[in-house]
């Protein structure tokens, strides 16, 4: 995440970028192209019954998320006290996640990139699937996996990397049976420009572009103030996102982006969340997907913006602060997340995923776990 510069108050929290991509451009320069510079027929998204929300609350457990964030914090004590990418800690970050993906069953690869002119950083993601579905489709989960230089990055982004790893380990550990492959993200490079995310959207083929049926992004969703915000895919907030006084311009995700928004509101909604909508600022890894087309969406639960009144009613917690006071200092240790927001976000990262994802059953507690590839 980096820092906004004038946004409305309830959008402080998600600076803005400059924008790097241009579709002409883009296409003009990739070879093979992605969908939206193609004809191939996207896959359109297709959404399921989430499970019962007392089912979910059976399967996450918090305490593997606490496991992950104390793994994340020793990495970073571990050297120099951060992961910042191409150091120890995240080398260390990266070995602890393969090693949870490895003994669920699954199959982790690193897909390496390099970045920067002057001194190429060599950098790679973390790619794990589940067996490929029947539609032939795939449902990426995403996180970044780095830190700032500045400190141990618990919550931006240590919180979406536990919430994402948990959900794959407890989709394995039930035998879960997807409609679509889902595919488990683990980005390199995002607090320097979002460079993993983005080579991974331009090493797609048209065709393998339009077999993404959405990414969901998972950046921040620990905030000890925080809010629950959901990236709003069918641009029905811009008005109040896009004003005069502001740097950042919002934009609605792509065809298919307002049906994972629904998803993930009717979700918090049937737990009693009323979530707020936050637009696309180009500011985190979803940004790459919604340049090349693919349907995007996520949760956030917000970091250098200021509380409202309104926001403080809604959640609790206090007006006139930060979400995160820690948000990219050294304070953003495993202190600084909130596990109970947490556990919620993941629960709900989890029911979506069986929703978008077409998972056979639902979750049934108590299954073998089998099958990731």
């Amino acid at each position: 995440m980096q820092r906004a510069e004038s946004v409305p108050q309830r959008f402080q929290d998600h600076p803005r970028r400059s924008a790097r991509w241009c579709t002409v451009a883009l296409c003009a320069a990739l070879v093979g192209g992605l969908a939206a510079c193609t004809e191939e027929p996207r896959s359109p998204v297709v959404v399921e019954a989430p499970p019962d929300p007392a089912v979910v609350r059976e399967v996450v457990e918090p305490s593997g998320l606490t496991r992950h964030l104390e793994a994340l914090q020793a990495a970073a004590d571990a050297n120099g006290g951060n992961r910042a990418d191409a150091t120890g800690g995240y080398e260390a970050s990266a070995e602890y996640v393969e090693q949870q993906l490895r003994a669920a069953g699954y199959e982790p690869r690193r897909q390496e990139f390099s970045y920067g002119r002057r001194d190429p950083v060599d950098a790679f993601n973390i790619l794990a699937d589940t067996d490929a579905g029947s539609s032939g489709n795939v449902l990426v989960l995403g996180a970044h996996l780095d830190s700032v230089e500045e400190g141990p990055g618990l919550n931006d982004n240590g919180s979406g990397v536990a919430a994402v790893l948990e959900v794959a380990l407890r989709l394995a550990e039930q035998g879960a049976v997807p409609r679509d492959r889902i595919r488990f993200a683990f980005w390199g490079g995002e607090e320097d420009g979002m460079h993993g995310s983005e080579h991974y959207v331009e090493e797609l083929s048209g065709a393998e572009a339009a077999a993404h049926v959405a990414y969901l992004n998972v950046d921040v969703v620990g905030s000890p103030n925080g809010v629950v915000f959901v990236y709003d895919g069918d641009g029905s907030d811009l008005d109040g996102f896009n004003s005069e006084d502001s740097d950042s311009e919002a934009e609605a995700g792509p065809e298919g982006s307002g049906a994972v928004e629904q998803v993930f509101v009717d979700i918090l909604r049937g737990e009693g969340i009323e979530a707020l909508p936050f637009g696309f600022i180009e500011d985190s890894d979803y940004d790459a997907f919604v340049k090349g087309g693919i349907p995007a969406g996520g949760l956030f639960t917000g970091d250098a913006g200021t509380k409202s009144e309104a926001e403080a009613l809604t959640f609790g917690g206090q007006a006139g602060e930060q979400y995160d006071e820690c948000y990219h200092e050294a304070c953003d240790t495993i202190d600084n997340v909130d596990m109970t927001v947490l556990e919620q976000m993941t629960e709900t990262l989890i029911s979506a995923t069986v929703s978008l994802g077409g998972i056979e059953d639902g979750l049934a507690t108590g299954t073998a776990t089998e099958g990731a590839g």
